[in-house]
């Protein structure tokens, strides 16, 4: 379906999307559920990822991790394109433990972006496949090759002290909770202010961008599985519909709306 620069293309495999995009749109702050892998198409961007500045362009792979915080900017105002596969976490656990034997392993993606030339015919093929609902093998065949040949290059999450990690679980039990500045002090130990310096540098987010950011992941799960936009808004913690559409299309570049009518 498209909207504007964006089109979202259902897959093969569930718990898998698709997006092309082609457009100008500086993304702000925000972070995914899922595992994200695509390719630069046309043009070039920069952005601030969990794994340091990224810059890439035409043939470069990208990468995000599922709770990263990133964002991208184009580096002029031609924009510029692209096609992402986005994973569930289950869907990635079980394609490693497939390709690892059943041996366990910690996947993350450690490279936010690869400019090893060959990223167009390592991924393209495998969007294509995923986005030919008519049968799956191709598909999987394709994704399975596509992450064992990036498990070798893994790197290690990053620690999250135990204090920060209290006031992370208080914001993710319940986003839709008018969860205050004093609760997290309680709640992490620490005094408002260390909570704010230190959460920002653990997650790069203050505790309210953090929430938000919780609370429209949160809506994109409900919207997807059909919940109407306004019941979305309301059960998420929003003040009204238009407050939660603003902060999902700086996040994601698409109105709920759109990313409702991708999934039906």
């Amino acid at each position: 379906m498209r909207t504007g620069q964006f089109r979202m293309r259902k897959c093969a495999i569930e718990g898998v999307e698709a997006v092309e995009a082609d457009t100008a749109h500086s993304f702000g702050r925000h972070t995914h559920d899922q595992f994200g892998i695509g390719v630069i198409i046309r043009g070039a961007q920069k952005s601030a990822s969990g794994r340091g500045p990224v810059q890439a362009g035409p043939g470069d792979m990208i990468t995000v991790n599922p709770g990263e915080v990133h964002d991208g900017h184009p580096i002029d105002a031609e924009g510029r394109s692209w096609r992402m596969l986005y994973f569930d976490p289950s869907v990635i656990a079980q394609a490693v433990s497939d390709i690892g034997e059943g041996r366990p392993t910690d996947f993350v993606f450690s490279q936010p972006v690869m400019s090893d030339g060959y990223a167009p015919q390592r991924l393209l093929p495998v969007y294509a496949a995923m986005t030919q609902t008519r049968e799956t093998l191709g598909p999987e065949t394709g994704f399975l090759q596509l992450v064992a040949s990036l498990m070798d290059s893994q790197s290690v999450s990053r620690f999250v002290p135990p204090s920060i990690g209290r006031a992370k679980a208080l914001l993710d039990d319940d986003p839709a909770a008018a969860t205050t500045l004093a609760d997290l002090a309680v709640a992490s130990g620490l005094s408002r202010f260390q909570v704010v310096r230190a959460f920002s540098e653990v997650t790069g987010m203050t505790p309210h961008t953090y929430l938000i950011q919780r609370r429209i992941r949160t809506v994109r799960r409900m919207i997807a599985g059909g919940t109407p936009l306004a019941d979305a808004a309301f059960a998420c913690g929003f003040a009204d519909q238009s407050h939660m559409t603003r902060a999902f299309v700086r996040a994601y570049g698409i109105t709920p709306g759109a990313y409702a009518l991708a999934h039906r």
